[in-house]
């Protein structure tokens, strides 16, 4: 482990090892099998490519996207790391050339993907090289439990009884415990080391609204960014990924659209400004950003409901890679369950679709959940906790909650004397007494329940309906217009034998104030060292664009942060900064050091 450790400060310019780190690459080393379950941006990638430089031979990486490779490789090779990769986007003559780099033993590490890796060619290719490891990233693709599910995936298992020297390193930021079990069957681990680390991101901030005016809402929260902060905005059609930014270039946003529908070049381009920090947001598809490892994107959004909690919590692990503080806003809707229940009825395998339905379900309880989101996600992974964060929107604006039996009452009520034939919006104004078309024509003005609900605002009887229907009192018929229909729970709160305590909907009024801990990098430097931390991404920001490579894969903004701190003005300085190594010190040590002397 001293090599490891040495890796890990001369190469990588790190002091120490993260949480598991130690454990998993000393496992490695030995030939042992390991799954790896770390949060995104927890540091998964150096448990398999400090090994690959420690031992003899090339390691092989199976990696499904294109771009996560490039990114990489190009940051491996800043580190000075013999790195490449093997997949469609090469033509004949740079394929040849890697493959021949790989037969000669110049590479460190060779990432694949996994139509490549499992070509005739390309496994005889490897029954002629020394090989140190085997890694496969993002192995929740490899689970029919898993959110991201790909056949190709399936076959790698098919290897690990024809290497059966190789130690195989299994890795993924998101997986439940059915998914997690059904991964180490498929790829036929040998008796493998389980390490997992906490799923939890503490950087990011989780806040959850209810859609009301959506553009509005997200205009507000983009508004109370950083400039020229660094964010991704998800939508679940492409139509709305375009709306959406239309409506922000005509606020002065530096924004662009990325979906399938966008011939690749566009994609391409799309993706390369967004990486150099020449595009600042980009509205997309969930198309982009599984590739993205860009370390200082600030924010995420969810335009719409995610299908399942696996997808919204990787999407929202793009945001604070880097450590510092950032955020993840999630906007549902109504008609945002009703559409993905659309499209998971659609689904022709009934074992596939139950199992989409379960997490569904899931994704909808995290939305209206009324404690902690931390712990709701938590508890999702199977890190059972009970413990409030601190900082999410429940725990820092908790909802204000009462005795709402009585409220509950009027509520099944009205469902049951409307026949149970009609929606959420219609139960709301026959409550508060409104006087409208719908009203009249069903002569809803006459019943009992016509007007014994003025106390509370349409706004929060929608949202304690919703309440009844999280609790179990109440479901939706999708089938039927998602009418409300009242479920066998619901007799006991009719005859007063279950007392319910309900939240009244939070206030939009925003937690900015004395409860918004302070943005991205200002919350780690005072008034005083913000100048310089500046002066230094001005810095950064020219050699970039002189090496045409993106800004932080000179530096990441935590270790321009880092350098503001300890204000280093030798070589010896400089290489304490954590994220330096001696490749990087050798290649950007001089430009910086004068500006820090110079400061």
């Amino acid at each position: 482990m001293n090599s490891a450790l040495s890796i890990l400060q001369t190469v990588f310019g790190y002091s120490s090892f993260r949480a598991q780190q130690e454990e998993v690459i000393t496992d490695v080393i030995n030939g042992k099998d390991c799954f790896v379950l770390m949060p995104t941006g927890g540091g998964k990638s150096l448990c398999y490519q400090i090994p690959s430089i420690a031992l003899s031979g090339t390691a092989i990486i199976v990696s499904p996207l294109i771009s996560l490779m490039q990114d990489q490789v190009t940051a491996l090779k800043a580190n000075g790391i013999k790195a490449a990769f093997y997949n469609s986007s090469l033509d004949d003559a740079q394929a040849h050339h890697v493959l021949m780099n790989l037969h000669t033993g110049e590479l460190d590490l060779l990432y694949v993907s996994p139509e490549r890796l499992l070509t005739d060619h390309f496994i005889k290719q490897l029954s002629q090289i020394k090989i140190a490891l085997f890694a496969i990233d993002e192995a929740h693709c490899v689970s029919q439990w898993g959110h991201d599910f790909r056949p190709e995936y399936t076959q790698i298992g098919t290897l690990r009884s024809s290497l059966p020297q190789i130690p195989f390193i299994a890795l993924t930021a998101t997986a439940d415990p059915a998914t997690q079990q059904d991964i180490l069957h498929q790829l036929q681990l040998q008796n493998p080391k389980v390490h997992q680390t906490s799923f939890d991101r503490p950087n990011i901030r989780y806040s959850v609204k209810e859609k009301r005016q959506a553009k509005k809402q997200l205009l507000e929260f983009l508004e109370a960014q950083e400039n020229s902060a660094s964010g991704v905005i998800y939508a679940n059609s492409r139509k709305k990924v375009e709306e959406i930014t239309e409506f922000l270039k005509t606020e002065g946003f530096s924004v662009a659209a990325y979906h399938a529908g966008l011939p690749s070049e566009i994609r391409h381009k799309v993706h390369h400004q967004f990486i150099r920090d020449e595009v600042q947001i980009v509205v997309a598809t969930i198309a982009f950003g599984m590739g993205i490892d860009k370390p200082n994107v600030r924010f995420v959004v969810h335009y719409d409901l995610p299908k399942n909690i696996e997808g919204y919590y990787q999407e929202t692990g793009r945001a604070g890679r880097d450590g510092l503080n950032s955020e993840a806003l999630l906007l549902y809707g109504t008609q945002d369950i009703v559409t993905n229940r659309f499209f998971i009825e659609q689904i022709q395998n009934q074992e596939q679709q139950r199992i989409e339905s379960f997490k569904l379900h899931a994704m909808v309880s995290f939305a209206e959940a009324q404690t902690c989101r931390r712990s709701v996600l938590l508890n999702y992974f199977g890190e059972h906790t009970q413990q409030s964060c601190g900082n999410c929107d429940i725990c820092l604006n908790p909802p204000k909650w009462f005795d709402g039996t009585e409220a509950a009452q009027k509520i099944l009520s009205c469902v049951y004397r409307m026949d149970q034939n009609f929606g959420i919006k219609q139960t709301v104004d026959v409550l508060r007494g409104a006087n409208n078309e719908k009203i009249r024509q069903h002569n809803h003005q006459t019943l009992t329940t016509y007007g014994i609900g003025k106390e509370y605002s349409a706004i929060e009887w929608q949202s304690l309906i919703k309440q009844l229907i999280h609790l179990g009192y109440l479901f939706q018929d999708i089938q039927n217009h998602s009418v409300l229909k009242l479920t066998s729970a619901a007799k006991a709160v009719f005859k007063g034998e279950v007392s319910l305590q309900l939240a009244l909907p939070k206030s939009e009024l925003s937690t900015r104030g004395k409860n918004r801990a302070s943005k991205g990098t200002r919350s780690e430097l005072l008034d005083s060292e913000q100048e310089l931390f500046e002066a230094l991404r001005h810095l950064r920001k020219e050699i970039a664009d002189s090496e045409d490579i993106p800004a932080y894969q000179v530096f990441g903004d935590a270790t321009l942060v880092d350098m503001v701190k300890k204000h280093p003005t030798t070589d010896g300085e400089l290489l304490k900064v954590s994220g330096v190594g001696e490749t990087k010190l050798a290649r950007y040590g001089f430009e910086f050091l004068t500006l820090l002397r110079d400061h």
